[in-house]
């Protein structure tokens, strides 16, 4: 039991689980093509910088207004096949964005009906983010057992920022070399692909006792549970919080070309420098378990983070920013291992759904206010004085979250896989 307990690549022993993670990675890497190519040929179609935030506003607001309702449906039926659904749904995206760019296919069209077109599977693909979150967060607890619940959440989000991260890179490279059209073929196949995988992963139990439970019932119940479960509820808010406030990323393009003044080749390594250290401390939390402490490890990390921001917002000097805006992946890095772990260690099975759900739309939407947050801010304060503005409330909110929340200050994880070590022993 010990052996396995400190074993890195327990999670990774299990077959199902490593299909999954293939699902997953194809999934999250064609979805962040997607994303990159849709805005690149939106931009060309109006060259207009408003456009690319409608983009994100078409796909955020079926999202988060579904996103309890998706919980809801989730946790009533069986996930392997609900994640087969959804896939071939985005699959129907795809292919409908592979034929707009066809140019003898949209020869007769013009350019606003395009336009609205691309806009309208952007918001079927918010629609179905909405149920991608809970499914694949519930599927995760029926495919390994609750003891190996940290190092499946590590390599689950090291697959996800892994996937995050390469995605962006290959459209860029794909748009230069074979154009947008082609590009969009390269995802329809990765999604394709993740589609005849998911048959691989056999049907699971359905542990919801409460079938056919009104739906309004059934929400009130969920949004409930999270209010009471303090660990939880302290989670949530500070990852919300620290991805609404420390959203300097949103700002490295007019640090590059106006503070920094590194120009495109600066900008690159800018961005990716959170990436790399989120993915590297992820594969070290493999190695290193985190459970001892949670709570206090958690806050100290967010805490981090703000500083790492602050750090960003205040330097001129290249190669600060680079190491300021690494260490600040290193810590979110940290935090997100903690954070979905508490999530999948104190939710019960048949509420899986509609927590993750609940999480999907506090801290999914957070992204793209974030990035409101952060320019609004901007233009009002001007760029540096936004980015430590952020930063400081970061910090302000983790101080505040450790004193009126004992619970998650005090919160050691080592109990609860102890007690679910026991419990399947």
């Amino acid at each position: 039991m010990q052996k396995t307990k400190k074993d890195p690549y327990a999670a990774l022993r299990i077959k199902e689980f490593n299909i999954f993670l293939l699902v997953r990675f194809a999934l999250v890497f064609g979805w962040s093509m997607q994303f990159i190519i849709i805005e690149w040929e939106v931009y060309s179609i109006t060259k207009n910088p408003l456009s690319l935030g409608i983009i994100g506003l078409m796909e955020v607001i079926p999202a988060v207004s579904m996103a309890l309702f998706a919980g809801h449906i989730v946790d009533q039926k069986e996930k392997r096949n609900l994640l087969a659904i959804c896939t071939a749904a985005f699959s129907l995206i795809s292919l409908g964005l592979f034929f707009l760019t066809l140019p003898s296919f949209v020869e007769g069209w013009s350019q606003q009906t395009i336009l609205f077109s691309i806009y309208a599977l952007v918001f079927f693909g918010g629609f179905l983010r909405s149920f991608f979150g809970p499914t694949i967060f519930s599927l995760i607890a029926l495919i390994v057992p609750k003891k190996l619940y940290p190092n499946a959440a590590t390599w689950s989000s090291s697959t996800w920022q892994m996937a995050s991260v390469l995605g962006p890179a290959f459209a860029g490279f794909t748009i230069a070399w074979i154009g947008v059209h082609w590009s969009l073929c390269i995802v329809f196949s990765l999604v394709l692909l993740s589609f005849f995988l998911v048959f691989l992963i056999k049907r699971k139990p359905i542990l919801n006792p409460k079938i056919g439970e009104p739906i309004f019932q059934s929400l009130k119940e969920g949004i409930q549970f999270v209010y009471k479960t303090k660990a939880i509820l302290g989670a949530i808010t500070l990852d919300m919080i620290s991805v609404l406030f420390g959203g300097a990323i949103a700002l490295l393009p007019v640090y590059a070309q106006d503070i920094l003044k590194v120009g495109p080749e600066g900008f690159g390594a800018l961005r990716a420098a959170p990436a790399i250290g989120a993915f590297l401390t992820m594969l070290v939390t493999a190695y290193i378990p985190i459970s001892k402490n949670a709570g206090m490890k958690l806050l100290a990390a967010i805490f981090g983070f703000g500083l790492c921001i602050i750090v960003f917002g205040l330097s001129s000097i290249f190669w600060v920013s680079i190491v300021a805006l690494f260490f600040s992946g290193v810590t979110d890095g940290i935090s997100m291992v903690i954070r979905q772990t508490i999530l999948q260690l104190k939710t019960p099975d048949n509420m899986r759904g509609r927590v993750a759900s609940v999480n999907s739309m506090f801290v999914g939407s957070s992204n793209e206010l974030g990035a409101f947050e952060s320019g609004l801010t901007a233009k009002i304060m001007g760029t540096v004085t936004a980015v430590v503005f952020g930063g400081t409330m970061t910090l302000i909110t983790v101080a505040t979250t450790g004193f009126v929340n004992p619970t998650l200050r005090k919160l050691d994880l080592t109990k609860d896989l102890e007690a679910h070590e026991n419990e399947e022993s």
